[in-house]
């Protein structure tokens, strides 16, 4: 299979000796917004330059191949970054640190690295065709999570489980990290035996196994084929797997669960997503959450940007603004308690599944469907999250949602 084929960005006319001053104006601006951290840049004039410094942090190494990565970057930002980076026009032997400095130092950096003028209209315009209504959710998931159950195990744990592990101080075994977080959401359900849960995007199953092996019945929901036949060949007990979306479940259960599912529904189907939780759930049951949040910070910028996520890895996707979530939540009845974030354990998570995705590389386990493009833009995701998890300006949280 194919990547998706990168966008055109608007582009200067070839590069002469006379450009290079106008680069070097733009380094200026982001030397002086690289607070926290350093750049040790190498361009493609053959000078070098140390962007940053003023205060400890990362240092990444850049080389700049091409001017034309600077103006990706500043015309398309994080699309257009990458696609710089797919082009040949950056290289660094590790990326990780560029990402994380451009979140920790977001503020100071400002729009330096925002898509503007016709990258951003496009890209809204491309985003606006992916909403999430019912066919257009079966659509978006289909892209992300059907690419089939033979690329995901290889470099998943044996659990399948594809959201953020929770680690214990110095044990950084991503199995029992797992299992340590599935454990988790479902402790705070409160469910015992013969209780019910509805389990709101159930992956491969491994949260419906955690909480069957408890004795809870389970009736998880999915968009994915693939994870609905994976779970159903299963056949755990106590538990029901069915493709079904959200808006169209009904009954009443003692506890809900929803693992890093939200962030694929969009900002404007926040509100029916909690009504539903709110509706489903017995007076005094519980919902454990799991999501993924932005800076709030940053909210209004991205709300109004497409990044490199919504663009090449989860259509349709957003992450949450925390704040107006938890309004949303409470405004359905829904208390907000014991609140959780461990977002370097998600930089951690995808660490490692970056080791196991390299490793399924080098070893030639990914399925052949997949070319050299395809690998190479999983590769970025996983660096991309793993640099924006340690600068600060995403997390992962967990909260219980009480039914009052």
């Amino acid at each position: 299979m194919e990547a998706a084929p990168a966008s055109r960005s608007v582009t200067p006319p070839r590069t002469a000796r006379w450009v290079a001053p106008l680069y070097h104006k733009l380094l200026d601006r982001i030397d002086a917004g690289l607070v926290e951290g350093a750049i040790d840049a190498i361009l493609p004039d053959g000078t070098r330059r140390l962007l940053g410094g003023h205060r400890p942090g990362p240092l990444a190494i850049v080389r700049i191949l091409r001017w034309n990565a600077l103006w990706r970057l500043v015309s398309a930002g994080s699309v257009g970054w990458y696609e710089g980076w797919e082009a040949g026009d950056w290289s660094s032997p590790d990326p990780v640190p560029i990402f994380d400095l451009f979140m920790r130092n977001r503020a100071a950096l400002g729009n330096v690295a925002r898509a503007k003028h016709v990258a951003r209209w496009a890209g809204r315009l491309i985003h606006r065709g992916r909403r999430n209504d019912r066919a257009g959710a079966r659509r978006n998931i289909a892209a992300h999570y059907d690419l089939g159950n033979d690329f995901y195990r290889e470099w998943l744990d044996p659990s399948l489980t594809y959201s953020s592990a929770l680690f214990a101080d110095g044990d950084r075994a991503l199995d029992g990290a797992q299992q340590r977080k599935l454990d988790a959401i479902l402790d705070r359900t409160a469910v015992s035996a013969g209780d019910s849960v509805l389990e709101i995007g159930c992956g491969w199953g491994s949260f419906a196994a955690t909480a069957a092996a408890r004795g809870v019945a389970v009736h998880a929901i999915t968009l994915s084929q693939e994870q609905h036949d994976h779970v159903a060949a299963r056949a755990l007990p106590g538990v029901t797997v069915s493709i079904t979306d959200f808006r169209d479940v009904t009954g009443c259960y003692d506890g809900v669960a929803s693992i890093e599912m939200v962030e694929a529904i969009g900002p404007e189907n926040w509100d029916g997503y909690l009504a539903t939780i709110a509706n489903l759930l017995r007076p005094g049951g519980r919902a454990a959450i799991q999501l993924i949040a932005i800076a709030p910070d940053v909210w209004e910028s991205y709300a109004s940007n497409i990044d490199f996520i919504q663009r090449y890895i989860f259509p349709g996707g957003s992450l949450i603004a925390e704040p107006r979530f938890r309004v949303l939540a409470e405004r359905h009845g829904l208390a907000w308690r014991d609140r959780r974030s461990f977002g370097l354990d998600y930089a951690e998570t995808l660490k490692q599944w970056r080791e196991r995705f390299e490793t399924a590389v080098r070893e030639e386990r990914l399925p052949a469907r997949f070319d050299a493009r395809f690998r190479r833009l999983w590769r970025y995701y996983l660096m991309y999250c793993e640099g924006g998890f340690r600068g600060g300006g995403i997390d992962v949280v967990q909260v219980t949602l009480v039914k009052e």
